[in-house]
């Protein structure tokens, strides 16, 4: 069966939930207000697409290649980005609800997410090195053998990370941030 291949689509509040996307290919493809929970995507390739204001709950995402893919105002539940391609796999968030999602042992380098939320994430053996949180909420989030170096951390808030137990060479912490760092020794800090 032939796959099917979008070139500068336009997709405009389509509920794609607990359907089995078709494996196919996208390029310059904008999803506006789409419905993908529970949802297939495996398979499938998003290359320069963005999803603005999208919905992702629990949406099955085995093999699928995401290529400069931007979420922006998007709502993304439970999702295991470990089972995408990891072949030139870049994203980023801007504005978006992230909760209980897994990048466990993922390259995002340089990854930019900006004012969202990071509600427990597994970052576990994740490289994030460069990696920008503007003005992200990372409560409950999990850094375990996380490569850090030069990530940016100077605006995010609720984050516990061990620097015994991740890279953290040339992070930047703001100085109200760096309690986040000394969670695991349960003392009381006044700023």
């Amino acid at each position: 069966m032939e796959r099917t291949i979008h070139e500068e689509k336009q997709f405009e509040k389509i509920s794609f939930a607990e359907v089995t996307y078709p494996a196919s290919d996208h390029e310059e493809c904008k999803f506006d207000q789409c419905d993908f929970s529970k949802s297939d995507l495996s398979g499938s390739s998003f290359a320069d697409t963005l999803f603005i204001g999208c919905q992702f709950s629990m949406t099955k995402l085995s093999n699928t290649t995401f290529r400069n893919v931007r979420f922006k105002d998007c709502k993304l539940l439970g999702l295991h980005f470990e089972d995408c391609s990891n072949f030139l796999f870049t994203v980023s968030f801007e504005n978006c609800s992230v909760k209980l999602c897994s990048f466990t042992k993922m390259n995002l380098q340089n990854t930019r997410f900006i004012h969202s939320a990071l509600h427990e994430i597994d970052f576990t053996e994740t490289n994030l090195s460069a990696a920008v949180f503007d003005h992200c909420d990372l409560a409950g989030s999990i850094f375990d053998g996380t490569k850090l170096e030069k990530a940016d951390f100077r605006t995010a808030y609720n984050y516990s990370i061990d620097p015994e137990r991740n890279r953290l060479k040339k992070a930047k912490f703001s100085l109200s941030g760096v309690t986040g760092l000394l969670d695991k020794h349960d003392i009381q800090i006044d700023l």
